[in-house]
């Protein structure tokens, strides 16, 4: 006779605990974000994944996902926290998504990193000092991160890819999302090189808007090495111009039709 109050409670605990997150969430970050609004933040409606930052903080995202859904899409922001305009972006794309989702299933993680972005003063790294964008577990992990990090960035703190691959929870998180949700493409949002990167087996989009394709090379532990190159799930990165200013409205919009037109295109879904 007492379970079912029982069960109305632990429901009710885990409501309460999801939704202060969601407030948190907000309260905490969107301040310091460019050219977002603390009612854009409540609109995207974000999620606790049941997964933390190093730090405690829920990782948060958001599924849109319409019912006539062909194509899965993976965007992801502020992996480094200091790129404060690719969360801004990504939360802009989540209302363009909600307006209109046509036949795709979206899901969002527009902050990777909060403990990177929520310090003061924010930072590249994770809260374990590691680019989480170098801890991807590419073929030859070990030597060849080493050597990068070593020779190549004369062991540069902001690029220092872990002592292990995926040994840091963002990363994992990342990592066992692409494993669930199985993503037709994905679309991390970096900032500030002003370019448009990309890696996988099909036609990448020529260019974002004002973003022209520049591909910048293949690095040890990245998500586009691991993702798009050796597991052949394309990976569009976009890097805008600035980290702490976002493209105008009108700008973001145009890139956000580039891309639908492109993933139209290319027919992912069907590959």
């Amino acid at each position: 006779m007492r379970i079912i109050p029982i069960l109305v409670v632990l429901f009710a605990t885990h409501f309460a605990a999801a939704y202060a997150d969601e407030i948190k969430v907000c309260d905490g970050f969107y301040a310091k974000l460019p050219n977002v609004s603390l009612a854009l933040c409540q609109q995207a409606q974000l999620q606790p994944s049941g997964m933390r930052s190093v730090q405690g903080r829920a990782l948060m995202l958001r599924d849109i996902h319409p019912n006539n859904a062909k194509l899965r899409v993976l965007v992801v922001a502020a992996m480094h926290g200091d790129e404060f305009s690719s969360a801004s972006v990504a939360l802009h794309w989540l209302a363009l998504a909600q307006a209109a989702p046509e036949a795709t299933h979206w899901r969002f993680i527009p902050v990777l990193n909060p403990d990177g972005l929520l310090r003061q003063p924010a930072r590249r790294m994770n809260a374990h000092g590691v680019d989480l964008n170098r801890n991807f577990p590419t073929p030859n992990w070990q030597l060849e991160t080493k050597n990068y990090w070593e020779k190549l960035t004369h062991k540069d703190p902001r690029r220092w890819p872990g002592k292990t691959p995926l040994s840091e929870p963002e990363s994992k998180f990342l990592h066992d999302q692409m494993g669930s949700f199985k993503p037709d493409v994905i679309v991390s949002i970096h900032a500030p090189y002003g370019v448009l990167d990309f890696d996988g087996p099909v036609m990448p989009p020529t260019r974002l808007g004002r973003l022209y394709l520049d591909q910048v090379g293949v690095f040890p532990g990245s998500l586009g090495n691991y993702a798009g190159v050796h597991n052949a799930m394309p990976v569009v990165t976009v890097e805008l111009p600035s980290a702490l200013r976002t493209p105008t409205d009108a700008e973001m919009l145009k890139m956000w039709r580039d891309l639908r037109t492109w993933m139209k295109q290319t027919r992912l879904a069907s590959r």
